[in-house]
Parts: C-alpha cells; sequence; structure tokens
C-alpha cells in the first residue's frame, strides 16, 4: 500500500477511469430515461405491465448484487480485484445492451412482456457484473481525499457528456436510422451505443490502477464483511440516500418523457424552437423539443460539476453540499407541476435551475461512497470494498426499478392509454404531472433526512483519513521487518 503522498493519480488515469461509466452511462441513462416509454410505445405494453417488468428485474438484483461484491472481494489477479470484472463483462454487457431493445418478431403480448422480463434482468444483471466492481475500483485507486474527490468530478463530467448525448440524440438518431421504422431505428441506436461502451471498458481496464488493498493481516471472513457493512450507520445512511434517490430519478425521467410530449402544447413549442433559429414541424416538435429539453438540463449540469462540486465539496464538505443541493431540486422539482401547457419558456427555466441544484451532487455520491468504505475499514480494521459498494449498488438498480414501476403503475392507474396515441385524458394527464412533479419532490425531500444520520463530516472525514494512513504505514512497517527476519 503506497502512502497517500505517492497516492497522486495521472490526469490520464482518470481520464480513462471515467470512460467506463461513460460506457455504462449509454446503458443506464436508456434503462432511466426511456426504457418505460420504450415499452409502451414501441413494445406496446399496458404502463403497469412496463413498470411490473422494471419491477421484477430489479428485486432479481438481490441475489445479484452482494454475490458480485463478495466475488469482487474474494478475487486475486495480476490486475487486482476489481479491474479484469471490468474486461471480463464488456461484451456480454454490449450483447444484453442490443437484445433488450430488440423485439425477435413476437407478437403476442404476454409473450412480449415474458421476452422483454427476461432480457431486461439478462441487462441488469451484467450490468451488476460490470458496475459494481468498477464503482469499487474508484474506491482503491487512491485514499487521499481531495484525489478521490478529482476522480469522481472528471468522471462525472464525462458521464454527463454520455448523458447529453443519451438524452439529447436518443429520439433523432431512432428518427435518422428509422425512417418511420420506430424497432430498427431503435435496434441501430443502441447498436451504436454498445460498441461505443465496449471500447470505453477496454480503455478503463487497460489505464486504471488500484492502489488501496486490504490491511496485511486480514483473512477473509464473508461473514464478517457482511456484519460489519450492514451495521454501520454510514453505509445505512448512503444506502437509504441512494435508494430513495434513484427511485426519484428513474421515476422523473420516466415521467417527464410522458410529460413533455402529452402536457407541453406542441404549436407553443414549435414557437418556443424557432425562436432559438430551429426550423421545426409540429410533427416532429416532441422529439426535438424534448431532445433539447435534456441538452439543456445536461449541459447546466456539466458546467454546474466542473465548476460547483469540487469547489464547494472542498470549501465546505460532502455531506453539507449534498443536503442543500438536494434540497434545492426538491424544491425545482415540485414547481413543474405548475406551468401550463403554453409555458413552454417556465419548463425550460425549471430545467435549467433543477440541473444547476443537482449538479454539484452528481459526483459527491460515489466520493461519498469510497469515504463509507473507508469508515468501515476505520471502525472494524477490516476492508470489504466490494460489499460495501455492492450494497449501494443494490439500493440503487432496486431504486431505479422501483421508480419505473411506480410511474408506470400510477400513469396507468390515472388511465394512460399506451400505444403512441396523439391524446391522453384529463384524469391520465394529471397522473402524469404529478409523478413528473410533487412525487418525487417528495422522495427527494426523504433523501435529505438520511443524509442527516450520516456521520461523516469535512472534520470526521479529515481525523479518519489520518488515521487510517498511520495504520496503513505501521502495517507496512511491520510486514517489512517480519520480511527482513
Amino acid at each position: 500500500m503506497k502512502s497517500n503522498a505517492s497516492q497522486k493519480v495521472s490526469l490520464g488515469e482518470k481520464l480513462g477511469y471515467s470512460l467506463g461509466d461513460a460506457g455504462a452511462n449509454l446503458v443506464f441513462q436508456m434503462m432511466m430515461m426511456f426504457q418505460l416509454k420504450f415499452y409502451t410505445d414501441v413494445f406496446g405494453l399496458d404502463g403497469a405491465v412496463a413498470g411490473s417488468i422494471l419491477m421484477i428485474a430489479s428485486f432479481a438484483e438481490i441475489i445479484v448484487d452482494p454475490t458480485v461484491g463478495l466475488l469482487a472481494d474474494c478475487t486475486s489477479t495480476r490486475w487486482g480485484k476489481f479491474r479484469p470484472w471490468v474486461l471480463w463483462t464488456a461484451v456480454p454487457f454490449c450483447v444484453f445492451y442490443v437484445l433488450a431493445y430488440y423485439n425477435p418478431g413476437i407478437e403476442e403480448k404476454g409473450m412480449v412482456a415474458t421476452y422483454a422480463t427476461i432480457s431486461y434482468i439478462l441487462l441488469m444483471t451484467i450490468y451488476s457484473f460490470n458496475n459494481i466492481p468498477y464503482t469499487s475500483l474508484g474506491g482503491v485507486m487512491t485514499s487521499d481525499i481531495r484525489e478521490r474527490t478529482s476522480i469522481t468530478t472528471i468522471r462525472f463530467i464525462v458521464v454527463t457528456i454520455a448523458q447529453f448525448v443519451v438524452q439529447g440524440l436518443t429520439l433523432p438518431l431512432v428518427d435518422h436510422f428509422g425512417k418511420g421504422n420506430q424497432q430498427h431505428g431503435w435496434l441501430c441506436t443502441i447498436g451504436l451505443f454498445a460498441v461505443v461502451a465496449f471500447v470505453f471498458f477496454i480503455i478503463t481496464f487497460v489505464v486504471s490502477r488500484e492502489r488501496i488493498q486490504p490491511p496485511v493481516n486480514q483473512r477473509k471472513n464473508i461473514k464478517a464483511d457482511i456484519k460489519d457493512t450492514v451495521s454501520d450507520v454510514s453505509w445505512n445512511s448512503i444506502a437509504l440516500l441512494t435508494f430513495v434517490l434513484f427511485i426519484t430519478l428513474a421515476m422523473w425521467g420516466s415521467a417527464i418523457n410522458f410529460y413533455f410530449q402529452y402536457n407541453v402544447d406542441e404549436q407553443s413549442l414549435c414557437h418556443f424552437l424557432r425562436a432559438f433559429g430551429m426550423d421545426v414541424d409540429q410533427d416532429e416538435a416532441y422529439s426535438i423539443g424534448f431532445s433539447a429539453f435534456n441538452m439543456s438540463g445536461a449541459i447546466v449540469q456539466f458546467l454546474g460539476v466542473i465548476c460547483l462540486s469540487r469547489y464547494l465539496a472542498n470549501k465546505y464538505g460532502k455531506k453539507k453540499v449534498f443536503m442543500i443541493c438536494l434540497s434545492l431540486t426538491a424544491f425545482f422539482t415540485a414547481m413543474f407541476y405548475i406551468p401550463s401547457p403554453t409555458d413552454v419558456s417556465l419548463i425550460f427555466v425549471l430545467t435549467i435551475l433543477r440541473s444547476l441544484a443537482y449538479a454539484p451532487t452528481v459526483p459527491l455520491l460515489w466520493a461519498i461512497i469510497a469515504d463509507v468504505a473507508d469508515h468501515i475499514e476505520y471502525e472494524n480494521h477490516r476492508r470489504a470494498t466490494g460489499f460495501c459498494f455492492s450494497g449501494i449498488v443494490l439500493a440503487l438498480k432496486v431504486g431505479l426499478g422501483l421508480g419505473g414501476a411506480v410511474a408506470g403503475i400510477l400513469i396507468s392507474m390515472f388511465g394512460y392509454v399506451s400505444g403512441n396515441v396523439s391524446v391522453q385524458n384529463e384524469s391520465a394527464m394529471e397522473g402524469i404531472r404529478l409523478v413528473s412533479s410533487i412525487v418525487p419532490a417528495f422522495l427527494f425531500a426523504v433523501g435529505v433526512l438520511a443524509l442527516h444520520f450520516y456521520p461523516i463530516t469535512k472534520e470526521y472525514n479529515e481525523h479518519m483519513q489520518a488515521e487510517l494512513a498511520a495504520r496503513r504505514r505501521n502495517a507496512r512497517e511491520m510486514q517489512n521487518e517480519l520480511t527482513k527476519l
């Protein structure tokens, strides 16, 4: 284990590591923003059925994710514990990604639902085998607090670009490749994203390095790893935060798609886009307008991550910044209930304000999880990075599935008609507006409450890292003495 002073990470390694999450986000952003609508409008499934598929797949991960974390912790290769998994999963990840958006000619809706369920479970499972080791890798690249924040900041700058691509270019690419055939357009678009993701995973494997190892005298003990992790107050608070955060993000991401298509007046949207020099016909207002909406938010988030996240975290600490920014995000999310269908300008202003408020939190979550892994080692003198991260990723994925499922079930309960119809009834519209504003805003507030119980303040973290560095230094010196003997 190298000293903190020697744990500086080069910009090239930070960028190379970040590409792995960009590749994963070509999948993740698609699941969060388009999966539910893809199932209802392309596969033709009822909203409640589509939501149930997302829920079933997320609960299947309750077994998968902890298993992956334990396997990663037990892995020992010349490349490290976590890096090899990024390489080993690159091909199957991309294959299952394509299969989840491809209908092999099935027409009967029950069979379509079965195929969608199986393919989505496979995609979620391989996501675990890729992303849990990947995120764990970020926790062992350095123990330097500022370097760790720098890595996650650069990582999420790159991720925001991937978000920009998926949210802003997916629908135009589907239209371009499909030329009226939606299924073919989706297949070509997903295939393109899958190839790019594969290249990114390979680069991450090649350039990243693992520098933090478990304590030299630590023996493998799965029972102790589980007990130490699930009994840690910092882990529990961040697991709850992650759970409600991704329920909310998935719910809002799914619902805002419907909100934009059915709540926003197409003629007003055309006038708004034309004011910015876009020559838009009314029949393409939704696809171009929604892409512009997503791009606006992504650009602001990108700038917010670059300009605010690292500066605010270093000055005030991750916990304080996260709580304030998440509170503001909840407020601006709730405000989406207010605009009338013709008030397009206000809708765009709200997404800019919401994205700016949320931006500083984007890289901080994963830096916080790395601090949680350190806290478990600090309290128990044992390190289980993979299991720590796998539990958080499980909370993320169950939240992701539940968010999409709840969105689908709620809009279905309010009377949403699937199949890409042009108009929804008033009850369905009310449901779409609520699931795009008040409901996710409430859940964001629950996330703020979870952070109240998180014990690692800026001062606590600095003390903890100094103590861990001293322990590791002493252990290394003792190991050197034993080697001489």
